[in-house]
């Protein structure tokens, strides 16, 4: 009778991959205080009453200064969609700071290509230890996925049990699991700059036709040639949000697109050492 042979079937088995457990409170936290210090900004910066020639010295939420004195207190004129869009703008800062502080660190302390070249030779010469000491000294999200999957890759060299085809499944699930612990942390907050990037322009034409509705109905209540004055300071108000929005949409664009295409070459750095130990796992121990 032919001898049953099992199915080549990754075995059961713990990974030694740990999930980030790194809380995300800066997602909430960070947006609202932007909108506040905005505000803030907006409020006693910008509509401080040395501004103006004319103070509103009854304060409140909203003054009606008149005669601002420079390009900087027009800006308060504009209305109350600019410390919002100021709040959208530090915003912005914040996710780009944090962002690069994450995806520098994700990028590993070396060039991860080379890194990848040194593991394939140390594996070559059946060097694992060697092989994770480079992970080590690596770091990064390459560094952190190629080191789990060589300590399964050194697990399986020492099991007699299993096929070469069911190790190499057991490296390769591995090394998924790994990568899949990963790439959340390295695209966390990118959905920020992307939502940013299209809602400041919306929000800064808003402002304009808000401040055109204000002037225009202005020059309909008053007429004359006082009121066209008027109409076309008003215009050049309003304005301002159409440029502060137009100027914060550009750089969470231009941020957005440097992180992403970082991201996609250190993902490619993770697929490349996926394949680069199954591959040697296959070749080496046969």
């Amino acid at each position: 009778m032919a001898e049953n042979r099992p199915a080549a079937t990754a075995a059961k088995s713990t990974t030694t991959a740990q999930p980030k457990r790194a809380g995300n409170s800066i997602s909430w936290i960070a947006p609202l205080s932007c909108i506040v210090l905005g505000y803030l900004i907006w409020r006693f910066g910008m509509g401080a009453n040395g501004n103006f020639t004319t103070p509103d010295l009854a304060g409140g939420f909203w003054p009606s200064h008149k005669g601002p004195k420079s390009a900087f207190s027009k800006m308060y004129e504009g209305g109350i969609i600019v410390p919002i869009l100021i709040g959208c703008m530090l915003t912005v800062f914040t996710f780009v700071i944090e962002r690069f502080l994450t995806v520098a660190k994700a990028a590993g302390a070396g060039n991860n290509g080379e890194f990848i070249r040194k593991v394939q030779f140390q594996l070559a010469n059946k060097e694992i230890d060697k092989a994770i000491v480079e992970c080590d000294k690596q770091k990064g999200s390459v560094g952190n996925v190629m080191k789990s999957g060589l300590k399964k890759y050194k697990e399986m060299t020492e099991n007699s049990t299993l096929e070469t085809e069911q190790k190499v499944l057991n490296i390769q699930k591995e090394v998924e699991e790994a990568t899949a612990l990963e790439l959340p942390m390295l695209e966390k907050n990118l959905v920020f700059l992307s939502t940013i990037a299209s809602v400041a322009t919306l929000l800064g034409l808003l402002g304009t036709v808000m401040g055109m509705i204000r002037s225009f109905s202005k020059l309909g209540d008053e007429g004359g040639g006082e009121a066209a004055r008027e109409l076309s300071q008003g215009i050049s108000e309003a304005l301002y949000n159409t440029a502060l929005g137009i100027g914060t949409s550009a750089i969470a664009i231009i941020f957005y697109n440097l992180f992403t295409t970082k991201i996609d070459s250190i993902t490619h750095g993770i697929d490349e050492s996926g394949f680069t130990l199954t591959q040697s796992f296959a070749a080496n121990y046969k």
